[in-house]
């Protein structure tokens, strides 16, 4: 697999780094406004003075996971100015840090694939830029100036050739398109600009490479700073816990990850205990944080004593559409609702721990590192299968 460039040309833009806030040249300088503002982690996430850059995450987060408007629709802010930089610039790493808090993967993949093809569209009408950003990504990059005067431009075979599987499309299979000396001409095609080619092949790129930004990060979160995000991923989950449920079911439902509080309300419920009232609302706020459809918050409650489908059904439609919060730790326990004595459950002893949503969070974020080390210890197994058949097949030779 061709890498990036292990020496990424220098940008000294900044109007360009809060622009394309996803480079990796971003990193430094997004480091360089944290601490020039004195500006901590806590700070952005709940500093009043920092609203608007909140704000303005809370939009790009909803663009890129809904797609919406074809990603043409995304509001700008005024670069040519240190506040509207800034804003641009850390918003965007408040959203990437309520992604990766979210441990969920399906939830993940709709930003980063919102997030690159945003980049793709700006790119395709970027030309004075394009070769900068171009070379970040691509191992190499040419530009030709055709008979009408129009850019053309040529990737690295290897490049193309990874990359293009990804793409469906007559347009991307090698054997439609121009080789020369291991180059290949990203020529125009279906109305589209040799640099619009070009910019959708190097969405792949951005796209991969922010995944591995996300993994890392995910990778360095432990459960108390994840915690922190805690009500800006439940407000993401469930402003689409509906809209996209089919396409993308909130993997936080396991049910061996429920909070011991969710668990004993439906688990009640389930065997007919008049559950009060308290309880009823934080099981259906609690629902829609989820992710679960209304249909499914009903059928909950479908043995419940005094179960109405006609009013229950209401009562939860009103919970979705005002965007109910969830009861936080010490609201269940003075409405006699928290299951958990100290010492029953070692995530529930932590002093950080006060929403039920810190749990669902925590327990998500230990499955996410589970799964990686998973994958690691499977690698890891592969190359000592690999490592022993070398050996095998050098003894035979020898013999």
């Amino acid at each position: 697999m061709p890498p990036m460039p292990l020496e990424l040309p220098e940008i000294g833009d900044e109007g360009l780094l809060a622009r394309y806030s996803f480079l990796p040249q971003s990193k430094n300088y997004v480091k360089k406004l944290l601490k020039d503002n004195d500006i901590t982690i806590e700070q952005l996430i709940e500093a009043p003075w920092l609203e608007d850059i909140r704000a303005r995450g809370r939009i790009r987060l909803v663009e890129s996971i809904t797609h919406k408007g074809g990603l043409k629709s995304v509001e700008t802010v005024d670069l040519s100015t240190e506040i509207g930089r800034m804003t641009e610039s850390l918003s965007f790493l408040h959203a990437m840090l309520v992604i990766c808090s979210s441990f969920d993967e399906r939830l993940l993949g709709r930003w980063i694939e919102g997030e690159s093809s945003r980049a793709d569209y700006l790119l395709g009408m970027d030309d004075k830029n394009f070769m900068l950003i171009a070379k970040t990504y691509f191992s190499g990059i040419r530009e030709e100036k055709n008979e009408t005067g129009n850019s053309i431009y040529w990737i690295p075979l290897s490049d193309f050739i990874e990359l293009c599987p990804r793409i469906s499309g007559n347009y991307w299979r090698l054997i439609n398109r121009s080789v020369k000396d291991g180059w290949v001409c990203m020529d125009s095609g279906a109305g589209e600009t040799s640099r619009q080619r070009t910019s959708r092949i190097l969405k792949e790129r951005i796209r991969e490479n922010l995944k591995e930004t996300c993994s890392e990060r995910m990778e360095k979160m432990d459960d108390e700073f994840a915690a922190q995000f805690s009500s800006s991923v439940e407000r993401i989950i469930g402003l689409f816990s509906e809209r996209v449920q089919a396409e993308m079911p909130i993997s936080a439902a396991k049910r061996d990850e429920w909070p011991p509080c969710f668990e004993l309300a439906v688990s009640e419920l389930n065997q007919g205990v008049n559950v009060n009232h308290t309880g009823r609302v934080f099981l259906a706020a609690m629902s829609r944080s989820m992710g679960f459809s209304q249909e499914e918050v009903l059928a909950f409650f479908s043995n419940a004593p005094d179960f109405s489908a006609e009013t229950s059904g209401y009562q939860i439609n009103q919970i979705y559409e005002r965007e109910y919060t969830p009861h936080g730790c010490s609201a269940l326990k003075t409405g006699a609702r928290c299951p958990v004595q100290r010492g029953d459950d070692t995530l529930c002893d932590q002093e950080w721990m006060t929403h039920p949503l810190k749990y669902l969070r925590a327990k998500q974020r230990r499955r996410y590192n589970e799964g990686l080390n998973q994958n690691k210890d499977m690698g890891a197994e592969d190359d000592a299968e690999v490592s022993n058949s070398s050996l095998l097949i050098s003894r035979n030779e020898r013999i």
